[in-house]
């Protein structure tokens, strides 16, 4: 399986938009397979909108892959999520990796808008099923709990035949949806022990679909940081994540440490990695970046 290593961006670790890209063109031009950002509408912490990025991204760089890791599908409209990754995906010249999720029960967006989390995977299905038909079809008609629609359809369509449609969670449900409608799989803040039980069910359940999901189709998230757990950054993230971090979220050390992660992945079925890169400043992600680019990557993809 071919090994490809992406960088994530989750908390908005930027001082301005010229910083972003600065980063953006480092990474550009240093053999990064990707540029993924995370999905936060509200937060205490700043993130940047993530279809909002995708379409920046489009527009520059010219060789690299990005996504969202993950859009919360639920809290979308389809038909105006299927019309933003269509246009990225035709700006980019089909690039676009996008991943979907429901969304965590807790999460802000549902008391801040009025919403239930109540039955978001079955909104989160109804959403996902009208995205794929309108990437594809001359006309859909849909007749849903959640969504109507009648004629529906979008131009430009994806430059991509399918666009890929990757999917994160791990319960009974994910792996469901998956198995039936995605084209691949994302890891979230799991272990590589957590991991491997799930690859095995979505190869179980998509090979029953009669559609299996392509063996190198699997991917992992994790944070990393070239230094020690006395680092400043280290210790304020340990204190806010609790005794939690260190196995399943952040890799502290050096090059060896972090390969040694990425082997366990690998070895848990997983051959595609987003990094995220835990700094404090503009100049310290650059030289996280910096060093993963020529430290871990040309050893990580053998």
């Amino acid at each position: 399986m071919t090994v490809r290593v992406g960088l994530g961006v989750g908390a908005n670790p930027f001082e301005n938009g010229k910083s972003f890209f600065r980063w953006v063109d480092l990474c550009e031009g240093s053999g990064v397979d990707s540029i993924w950002q995370s999905d936060r509408l509200i937060s205490r912490e700043p993130y940047l909108e993530a279809l909002s990025t995708m379409a920046a991204l489009a527009g520059a760089t010219e060789k690299m892959r990005f996504g969202m890791s993950a859009v919360v599908a639920s809290l979308r409209d389809p038909l105006l999520l299927a019309k933003q990754c269509a246009t990225i995906d035709f700006l980019s010249g089909g690039r676009l990796l996008p991943v979907f999720g429901v969304g965590a029960e807790q999460a802000p967006e549902w008391a801040a808008t009025g919403l239930t989390p109540r039955r978001r995977g079955r909104r989160a299905d109804e959403v996902l099923e009208i995205i794929r038909r309108l990437w594809t079809e001359d006309s859909v008609d849909f007749d849903g709990e959640f969504f109507q629609y009648r004629a529906a359809r979008i131009e430009p369509r994806p430059v991509q035949t399918p666009l890929p449609l990757w999917v994160g969670g791990s319960s009974p449900a994910a792996i469901a949806r998956t198995a039936r409608i995605g084209t691949g799989w994302l890891a979230g803040i799991q272990t590589p022990e957590e991991v491997a039980p799930v690859v095995e069910a979505i190869r179980k359940a998509s090979a029953q679909q009669g559609r299996p999901i392509p063996e190198d189709h699997y991917g992992a998230t994790f944070a990393y940081r070239f230094g020690s757990d006395d680092d400043p950054i280290v210790s304020k993230l340990n204190r806010k994540r609790g005794a939690t971090t260190r196995p399943g979220f952040l890799v502290v050390g050096q090059k060896s440490e972090i390969l040694e992660r990425i082997h366990a992945y690998r070895a848990a079925g997983i051959s595609k990695f987003v990094l995220i890169p835990i700094a404090q400043g503009d100049a310290d992600l650059m030289e996280q970046t910096r060093r993963l680019v020529e430290e871990v990557i040309p050893s990580a993809e053998i």
